[in-house]
């Protein structure tokens, strides 16, 4: 992995962990922070990895956008580092890796938007999660969009248009994070999910990955053409032909990748 400035990047048997490292800034996401995310998920993705926690330091996990960057830009700016950030967005979702957000504190706005693209998510008891824009001047459009799709309608609006924040376990209730632990379990249940989020088959479990996030959101009829076609093709896959066989005469798998 290659050297950073904003992140810590490291290597951990099957697992990447990439921690956000600008405590003085709450992990703002400047522009050159998000080119350094988007390089490290793009160095992960290409990589031999089955899991990428996405973590932090400091007393928040990340405050969104970097005001004095955003300030400093005129129309053109602001939309590029909009694209930037969706692509960063897009990316955690289509590497293969199953990507896990520790939440050990306030996820604010992109902040929030990076928990909620996350494929799971872990949060401890004192964290919390708020779109701040709709009691400020700047509305979270773009953070919305993943949170919309965890929480639903309603419960998005609440977020969006009061600023509030929302504590760690009713966030878990609303489906943003899958579970809020005491902050003294936070790794081990981040650990302990990831490991049952990887098991199986490795390219199996990639293609999975992205179909599901293919047929998400499709009107019923396309979601099953989409999955039909996959799942058909996957069960010629050497993962798949090895679970079944493994299935049918009573023994454990060795999956071959």
């Amino acid at each position: 992995m290659a050297d950073y400035e904003y992140l810590l990047v490291k290597h951990d048997g099957d697992t990447v962990r990439i921690t956000m490292n600008r405590p003085e800034r709450r992990n703002a996401l400047s522009e050159p922070h998000l080119r350094e995310l988007l390089r490290a998920f793009e160095e992960a993705g290409a990589s031999d990895a089955t899991g990428i926690v996405l973590g932090a330091e400091g007393k928040v996990f990340s405050a969104g956008h970097d005001f004095a960057d955003v300030a400093a830009r005129d129309l053109g700016g602001v939309r590029d580092l909009l694209q930037l950030c969706t692509r960063l967005m897009r990316t955690i979702e289509s590497v293969p890796q199953v990507v896990v957000a520790r939440v050990h504190a306030l996820a604010t706005a992109a902040g929030c938007q990076l928990v909620a693209t996350c494929d799971l998510a872990v949060a401890a008891e004192s964290a919390g999660f708020a779109l701040p824009g709709g009691k400020g001047g700047w509305f979270c459009h773009t953070p919305a969009v993943p949170v919309a799709r965890n929480v639903g309608r309603k419960r998005l609006m609440e977020m969006a248009l009061t600023g509030d924040v929302v504590d760690a376990t009713t966030a878990a209730e609303w489906g943003l994070v899958n579970y809020a632990v005491p902050d003294a379990e936070l790794d081990a249940r981040v650990d302990d999910l990831l490991a049952r989020a990887t098991r199986g088959s490795r390219f199996g479990k990639g293609v999975g990955k992205q179909t599901l996030y293919s047929q998400l959101d499709r009107p019923e009829s396309d979601a099953y053409g989409i999955a039909v076609e996959v799942m058909a093709s996957m069960s010629q896959s050497a993962g798949a032909k090895e679970g079944m066989a493994a299935f049918l005469e009573k023994r454990h798998p060795v999956w071959s990748d």
